[in-house]
């Protein structure tokens, strides 16, 4: 079965930890332990998010005195699948001696005219109280917006239109390899209608979005997307939340899930049963195994048919 794993953006950072070199390593592991227990047994391309990443990268060159100007979202980007990418590598080497695995700096084509770049929704970086987010937006220039636990910078996450390396990504895969790839959403660029030209922009692209469009152009049957909770939650957080096991596409939508949190988790799995027929699930890093085999997490299946 090809598998495409979507890895949250707390896969390496969880909330709270300090953003250290250490930190990030010190979590690899775990992250390692749960793609490894799948890639013995099925064609692997792993996705990631890099919101507390780019955000520490954006906040360091924004205060850099050396610059000119800070360094744009889409280099920044670059960096993180560099790093991140690295780092996974690194660990899947270990944990599958004699299994190739490789990282791939990967560009996502989005529209010069998204509405999403006037409307900023994508978190990156840490949380702030209200004070010292909001000193730091005048300052910076930043939009924020309240998270879970406290407020973030957002910054435009435009929708994918196409991952521009996927025939690479796919005969990586068929050669046998483990892929890495699309880290945070893919490299934000734009294409010149007339000559082809790219240009990167200042965005995130949604990681699951990026990677359910990419488990659709690769045929994948089962796209997993990896979060910190157990499973998907109606009425989140409150006295009456509630488990959502199983679901088709129309019933997750009918959730009315938050866009900055699993609204986007929820609208990548939708589509990519409903374009592909195959299944979707999400759920939490260390039980991937078992929500690919049915006994853990959300799955998201297809309609059943009409007769």
């Amino acid at each position: 079965m090809r598998i495409v794993i979507a890895l949250g953006g707390n896969a390496l950072l969880r909330r709270g930890e300090h953003p250290d070199a250490a930190v990030q390593v010190a979590n690899i592991d775990r992250v390692v332990g749960a793609i490894a227990a799948l890639a013995h047994d099925h064609e692997i391309v792993v996705t990631h998010g890099n919101g507390p990443q780019i955000g520490l990268l954006a906040g360091e060159s924004a205060a850099d005195p050396a610059l000119s100007a800070p360094y744009p979202l889409d280099l920044l980007g670059a960096q993180t699948q560099g790093m991140i990418g690295s780092l996974l590598v690194r660990g899947l080497h270990d944990a599958l001696p004699g299994r190739r695995t490789v990282a791939l700096v990967t560009h996502t084509l989005v529209r010069a005219d998204d509405p999403a770049f006037e409307h900023p929704t994508k978190f990156i970086g840490q949380v702030y109280p209200y004070d010292i987010a909001s000193a730091l937006a005048r300052r910076r220039g930043w939009h924020i917006a309240a998270d879970t636990t406290g407020w973030r910078r957002v910054v435009p996450s435009p929708a994918p239109d196409g991952i521009l390396e996927t025939e690479t990504v796919h005969e990586l895969l068929v050669g046998g390899s483990i892929v890495v790839c699309a880290g945070g959403g893919g490299v934000p660029v734009t294409a010149d209608l007339d000559t082809g030209a790219l240009t990167g922009v200042e965005a995130v692209v949604d990681k699951d979005l990026t990677a359910a469009l990419l488990a659709e152009d690769l045929k994948a049957d089962f796209l997993l997307i990896l979060t910190d909770v157990p499973c998907v939650y109606t009425e989140y957080g409150t006295a009456g939340q509630r488990p959502v096991l199983g679901a088709t596409p129309a019933e997750l939508r009918g959730g009315d899930f938050p866009e900055g949190s699993m609204g986007p988790k929820a609208e990548a799995a939708a589509r990519f049963v409903e374009r592909t027929g195959g299944l979707a699930a999400i759920g939490a890093l260390d039980a991937a195994y078992e929500i690919v085999h049915g006994t853990s997490g959300t799955l998201v299946r297809p309609e059943l048919p009409v007769v």
